[in-house]
């Protein structure tokens, strides 16, 4: 019973995000406050948390790398797949599409499904996940479609009456301007590493693991309360997100994400029940990771460049709902 009974819980919390927005009890822009108290406060301690409970083994870093090569994977296919749309779409599919939501919905998922220990795999696939999500995924999509970072889309595409694109933005072609506009997108894809605390404590625990060096008892208590809360601050923030499409358009795009998601999730599954070494239940843990809601940070990406918060918003609470069908399903199946 606790098996359907857990994750019945969490989606009562995302509905009851969802409900406090509609029905007027919060503003719409209230997610960002919850926003920073998971990222800046409950994740951190989260992932702490998990590496103070277990003693996790330098051989463990390949599930890194495999999470780097999930999240990165995907950018290059969409960006050939979707080359005949528009930059919007190509730029809305490439990051809601592709990356994982770990931290925000699987850490708390698999805490309650599996326990506190069960969360460690998923902890060592989202290091190499955050450090494409943090900043690198957005910087190589703004790169492939020739958007230069800090912009918003309106300011570098323009339409005219027959809805053909055409660009607003003029690459620079002189040596130093082209230098210059390289040390920009360095310092912004630097910057978001700098400020991403999640990703400043995946570093941090990198570093411990390596060296051998043991998280002391005392802190594991410390944050123990704080980390308990991240299974509700999170599932809260993706029904604050919440919000349904606004036309049929928007239905199309949501559907096409739902279709690569799905596509990737197999290709991903497969690959970590039958190839990756490990043992029965990392791999079940991993089964779970590759059937992952889009990212959060696809909504703020999403928002910085295109304006469209709400959207991507949406995807990520739908894709949050049909993960938690799919994990439950595969936390009582095998």
């Amino acid at each position: 019973m606790g098996a359907i009974l857990q994750p019945l819980a969490l989606l009562a919390i995302v509905l009851g995000g969802y409900g406090l927005k509609r029905f007027g009890v919060i503003k719409p822009t209230d997610y960002r406050v919850l926003q920073k108290v998971v990222f800046t406060f409950t994740l951190p301690a989260a992932v702490i948390y998990s590496f103070a409970q277990n003693k996790p083994t330098a051989s463990l870093l390949w599930i890194s790398v495999f999470g780097f090569f999930c999240a990165l994977l995907p950018l290059p296919i969409l960006f050939v797949a979707s080359r005949h749309q528009k930059i919007r779409d190509r730029f809305f599919l490439m990051l809601n599409a592709s990356g994982f939501n770990v931290g925000n919905f699987c850490f708390p998922v698999i805490q309650s499904l599996m326990g506190a220990g069960a969360v460690l795999p998923a902890v060592m696939f989202d290091i190499g996940n955050s450090f494409m999500l943090s900043a690198t995924s957005n910087a190589l999509t703004s790169t492939m479609l020739g958007i230069p970072p800090n912009r918003k889309l309106e300011e570098v595409v323009g339409e005219d009456a027959d809805g053909h694109e055409h660009m607003l933005y003029v690459k620079p072609v002189d040596k130093d301007a082209k230098r210059l506009a390289r040390r920009a997108r360095a310092r912004a894809i630097l910057h978001s590493y700098v400020t991403s605390v999640p990703f400043d404590v995946y570093v941090i625990m990198i570093v411990l693991m390596i060296f051998d060096i043991t998280i002391p008892t005392v802190v594991g208590n410390f944050v123990q309360p704080i980390a308990v809360a991240n299974s509700f601050c999170s599932m809260l923030m993706v029904g604050m997100l919440m919000d349904l499409p606004a036309s049929h358009e928007d239905v199309r795009h949501v559907g096409q994400m739902f279709i690569w998601r799905i596509a990737f999730a197999i290709l991903f599954g497969v690959i970590v029940w039958f190839l990756l070494p490990f043992d029965f239940q990392t791999r079940k843990v991993l089964l779970i990771v590759c059937v992952a809601p889009s990212p959060v940070f696809a909504t703020l990406f999403t928002d910085k460049v295109l304006g469209n918060a709400k959207l991507a918003g949406f995807c990520l609470a739908s894709t949050a709902i049909v993960s938690l069908v799919l994990i439950t399903a595969i936390n009582i199946l095998i």
